[in-house]
């Protein structure tokens, strides 16, 4: 009768212990999710930004160019408005596509003359920027 009342108090004991974990989880030793870093930031320096304008229409901007390497206003600047609305390095990258595809159809010292026409229209060649020549 002994064994009886010990197997009881067993399983008495088995379900209270069971229960209670159940509840509490495993709390105070539950283990934390693992920290996922964020993704790096995409590389800068001719990488990143995109031309959403066709690079033929930028032939306007050798004009333009040779005007302000004269020291020459532009009149009638057919290049600017082409490049407004771009954020600075989406602009530098329409240029470079059209010195790439020799579209201007000039000879350039690319970072100087990239810079001045930027410059002119507003925009800043990001320092890190080099184009893919």
């Amino acid at each position: 009768m002994a064994s009886k009342q010990l197997i009881s108090l067993f399983v008495a004991l088995t379900i209270l212990s069971t229960s209670l974990a159940l509840v509490h989880g495993c709390k105070p030793y539950c283990p934390t999710p693992p920290v996922v870093p964020p993704p790096p930031p995409p590389p800068s320096g001719g990488g990143g930004g995109s031309c959403p304008i066709n690079a033929l229409k930028l032939e306007v901007c050798a004009n333009v160019l040779n005007l302000l390497k004269l020291n020459i206003p532009p009149k009638n600047d057919q290049c600017c408005p082409l490049l407004e609305g771009l954020v600075d390095l989406d602009a530098a990258v329409c240029l470079c596509t059209a010195i790439k595809a020799n579209i201007l159809g000039i000879n350039l010292n690319v970072p100087v003359d990239l810079s001045l026409l930027l410059n002119h229209c507003g925009k800043i060649c990001p320092a890190d920027f080099t184009c893919p020549v």
